[in-house]
């Protein structure tokens, strides 16, 4: 599904040293796979993802999706960040609907899809609010909507819940592994949790300091589907310990 080949990112600015600021680094993660990504502040993930994402041209090596090397932003890859970014003059439904306004999908069929992500997201009864009466877990799970309504093949996650408390970051992390099961998406996600990437993956790559390379590919085992009372099985300890490890070796 994806594929990452020798690929590594050098900043240079006028009067000082170029700074290679990720990799050299190769992975693979095949269809339908849930990675997180973990690792020091600073060593490249969020850059990793923008490379992914085709906003930014890697200095050396490639990505390549689905065999088609990667040359910029594609239609098959939806992208979330920390902000959930929601246009304040639109609606709930209006703003999970953008893509597929943008996609030219007539109003039915629009309205259609949106529901049913509105549905899955406990977000029906606010479909006609706008974002500034919206919580931060409300507006993230928007947010969600929107980049699941492109039906993207491959889903990057950039610390999409990082700013919210700990209970409300628990519970929309569930939203999302619910309608990753429903859509079966490839789905990469930075985050600096080591619980919330123990939980939600199917395996954690571990990131050295700048320049970033991957140092360490732990699989997790926790059988699926996944529930927060997981976080207390002998699986979820062993698994967050081996985690922690390798970060700390970093």
């Amino acid at each position: 599904m994806l594929e990452i080949r020798s690929l590594s990112v050098t900043f240079t600015q006028p009067n000082s040293e170029p700074l290679l600021a990720l990799g050299p680094l190769s992975f693979d993660i095949p269809p339908g796979q849930f990675v997180c990504l973990v690792g020091p502040s600073g060593c490249g993930k969020s850059t990793l993802v923008n490379v992914i994402a085709g906003l930014q041209t890697p200095t050396t090596g490639c990505v390549r999706l689905e065999g088609t090397t990667m040359r910029g932003p594609s239609p098959r890859v939806g992208l979330m960040f920390q902000n959930a970014t929601l246009m304040p003059w639109r609606t709930v439904r209006d703003n999970v609907a953008l893509p597929l306004e943008l996609a030219g999908a007539g109003r039915a069929q629009r309205m259609e899809a949106v529901d049913a992500l509105l549905e899955m997201l406990g977000l029906t009864d606010f479909a006609n609010a706008y974002p500034g009466g919206l919580s931060g877990g409300m507006a993230q799970r928007v947010a969600l909507g929107r980049v699941l309504s492109q039906k993207p093949h491959l889903l990057l996650l950039d610390e999409p819940f990082g700013a919210l408390d700990a209970l409300t970051r628990e519970q929309v992390s569930f939203d999302l592994l619910r309608a990753w099961r429903r859509e079966q998406q490839t789905v990469l996600m930075v985050t600096h949790d080591i619980t919330e990437a123990t939980l939600l993956a199917d395996r954690v790559l571990v990131m050295s300091r700048r320049p970033g390379q991957i140092i360490a590919n732990i699989p997790v085992t926790i059988r699926r589907p996944r529930h927060p009372e997981d976080a207390f099985t002998p699986d979820f300890s062993e698994t967050a310990r081996e985690v922690r490890a390798a970060i700390n070796r970093a």
